[in-house]
């Protein structure tokens, strides 16, 4: 997803208008737009109008909001999350309710999914794979330390940004073509690894295809469930296909079940034993088999590396497998029985699962009743069902016969929707729109909407992805700031921060670069941050103490532009009237033709000098040292009492003032 941000794995795309873009939220968040719908939230690009930030609002769908173990749910989240403070984790900021609205203020991150990663590239190199895998390791390993454990790891829960960096903490190899920072998202399934459920139903929360063996068969879940998650996602990443297939989610899980994960090397030739040794070890089938947690893993993945030479890290696959369209077997949780005090499935459990698909092609034209009959016979069978119809056709229409309900067919590729459609006796029309959510090719939306009535063999309009949309970022090195924000703007994207560096090649005021870097392609709205030339680097002259003529004369002689400060200051430095102050300081570096202000000195500051003559000495010297001045006592004659002063009137703080006392 070009303009991503915290992504929940909605199908669904609704185009209509949301009534929650361009509120506010609890006199605090206002919603932006839409970022993804999942089944239990919706995701909205907000602004914190407090402290002034783009962040992420996970909304519960109000419907829900009245179920108080869903609030529940969703509270524990942000508690949960909150508690993991790791560069990997997307942050939760905020958790608040306003009427019927529930949501998460969480961390905005601009990027992609892993998923779109693997629908745009298909198989990735090993080193691309490690440097997304790393990351993730780190952010479960926290969590893992911190008795959590996440549930549903799978490529549309790890986000990555479009900055890159290093290696090692997941911002990429520093070329800019590694993975930006990468984010581990949607702890919505979050739980604590001693938590004990007892209730007489409950639910195998995650996607099928990343679901371990255990929690498959009887709901067991620690932290090495999400290491086998990992193992999985690490084939799919070296491969750009998913170790387990079926046509419906029971195949899948038979094959989780009784099959091993196979070796990335059988999907794609010339990968190295060492990467089939660390999925084999991260994907067993007996827990016992694999890493305690996702720390100890990472151990083995950084070990792994370590091992791997330059060239089998940047192995890339002759014939690069492409992720297809995400299947309905792993997008949906898997509903599911479970006996009375029983903690997870268990051998008596049932597994609820989806229909297997579409039903099977109609008989082909000629091939129902075979058995041939008299001529008299279909003549008198034909005057029977005329009669039946006439009278049958009156009450069909009265009744409401002649209409039909649409069947579902959001998020399924184009023809299979148009050939489920054509198996209800309904034409359709095709439209084509964007979405940040659907793939391309599959169906956004219907019209009538799905469960809506039509008329039999009427027209159903589909509404079909066309995928994000993308503009291309403009390159605007060498523009004037102005020009280039301008530029930035009409191309629909939203000037973003100005950092301003020397540069001995660009002139000062015009820009270095971009971020994202000009002709790459990214969604409407992306923040572009701007890098703008200072020009040459220039010490500035350190001009104290000197006179206004000789201070602008010694800055400009170096390159700067001089401007005096209207007011005066004091300065116990700087003669009255030479500059006592100059911005930015002496000694400091300023871009060429940059401006330098001086500030002149007023002189010394002097305060009044109390007049203490004719009082006790140790009165005297009170007086004098609470004003702010030192005091020196000269005794004649042994006496107690002032008779002289000096200085009298005006003295610096902090001046000595001399008393004769008699």
């Amino acid at each position: 997803m070009g303009d991503a941000a915290l992504v929940e794995s909605g199908v669904v795309d609704i185009t209509v208008q949301d009534p929650l873009v361009g509120q506010v939220l609890d006199g605090r968040y206002r919603v932006e737009g839409r970022i993804a719908v999942g089944g239990m939230a919706t995701v909205y690009k907000a602004v914190d109008l407090r402290l002034d930030r783009v962040l992420a609002l996970k909304v519960m769908h109000p419907g829900l909001a009245a179920d108080t173990g869903f609030v529940e749910r969703f509270i524990r989240e942000a508690k949960a999350v909150a508690r993991l403070t790791h560069p990997n984790v997307v942050g939760v900021y905020d958790q608040g309710t306003d009427g019927t609205y529930v949501y998460l203020a969480m961390e905005y991150v601009a990027g992609r999914t892993l998923r779109d990663l693997l629908r745009e590239r298909g198989a990735l190199t090993p080193r691309e794979a490690l440097d997304i895998l790393e990351p993730v390791l780190a952010a479960l390993g926290a969590a893992h330390r911190a008795g959590l454990i996440h549930r549903d790891m799978k490529p549309e829960n790890v986000l990555i940004g479009d900055a890159g960096a290093s290696h090692a903490d997941g911002h990429g190899d520093g070329d800019g073509h590694g993975p930006g920072r990468v984010k581990v998202a949607d702890f919505g399934l979050v739980r604590a690894v001693d938590t004990q459920t007892g209730a007489t139903t409950g639910t195998v929360l995650g996607t099928v295809s990343y679901l371990a063996p255990e929690q498959i068969a009887n709901g067991a879940v620690d932290q090495r469930t999400d290491v086998y998650a990992c193992g999985v996602v690490l084939y799919e990443m070296l491969t750009g296909v998913k170790p387990h297939t079926g046509d419906t989610p029971m195949q899948v899980i038979l094959r989780h079940l009784g099959e091993d994960v196979p070796a990335p090397s059988a999907a794609v030739p010339g990968l190295s034993p060492r990467l089939d040794a660390l999925v084999a070890s991260a994907a067993a089938r007996d827990p016992g088999g694999r890493p305690a947690d996702a720390s100890a893993m990472l151990s083995e993945v950084r070990a792994a590396r370590a091992a791997l030479t330059p060239d089998e890290l940047d192995a890339r696959p002759a014939t690069r497998p492409v992720a297809g369209p995400e299947d309905p077997t792993s997008v949906v949780p898997l509903p599911v029985s479970v006996a009375a005090g029983d903690g997870g499935l268990n051998r008596t459990s049932r597994l609820t699962l989806p229909p297997a698909g579409p039903a099977g092609e109609p008989p082909a034209p000629g091939t129902r009743g075979q058995k041939r009959r008299g001529p008299r016979g279909p003549l008198a069978v034909l005057l029977a069902l005329l009669v039946l119809a006439g009278v049958g056709a009156g009450v069909w229409y009265v009744s409401d016969g002649r209409f039909t309900k649409v069947p579902g067919v959001l998020a399924l590729p184009q023809a299979q929707a148009q050939k489920k459609l054509a198996r209800a006796g309904l034409d359709t029309k095709v439209t084509r729109d964007y979405s940040l959510t659907v793939p391309v090719g599959s169906v956004i939306s219907t019209d009538p909407a799905p469960g809506g009535r039509i008329r039999d063999n009427g027209t159903v309009t589909l509404t079909v992805s066309r995928g994000p949309r993308v503009v291309r970022v403009p390159d605007v090195a060498g523009r004037p700031l102005a020009t280039a924000q301008k530029e930035i703007k009409d191309a629909g994207l939203v000037p973003g921060t100005v950092t301003k560096t020397f540069s001995d090649d660009v002139p000062a005021g015009q820009v270095i670069s971009t971020n994202p870097a000009g002709a790459t392609d990214r969604s409407p709205g992306t923040p572009v941050a701007v890098t703008v030339s200072r020009g040459s680097a220039v010490e500035v002259p350190d001009v104290i103490g000197e006179s206004p003529d000789k201070a602008q004369s010694d800055l400009e002689d170096a390159g700067l532009k001089v401007v005096i400060a209207p007011d005066r200051v004091y300065s116990d430095e700087a003669d009255k009237d030479t500059v006592a102050r100059e911005t930015p300081g002496g000694g400091s570096q300023a871009g060429e033709g940059e401006t330098v202000t001086i500030t002149l000195s007023k002189g010394e500051q002097t305060f009044p000098v109390p007049d203490v003559k004719g009082k006790n000495v140790d009165d005297a010297k009170q007086i004098l040292q609470d004003a702010g001045f030192d005091v020196r006592v000269i005794n004649l004659f042994f006496g107690d009492t002032v008779f002289s002063q000096s200085p009298t009137g005006q003295a610096p703080a902090g001046a000595t003032i001399t008393l004769w006392a008699r």
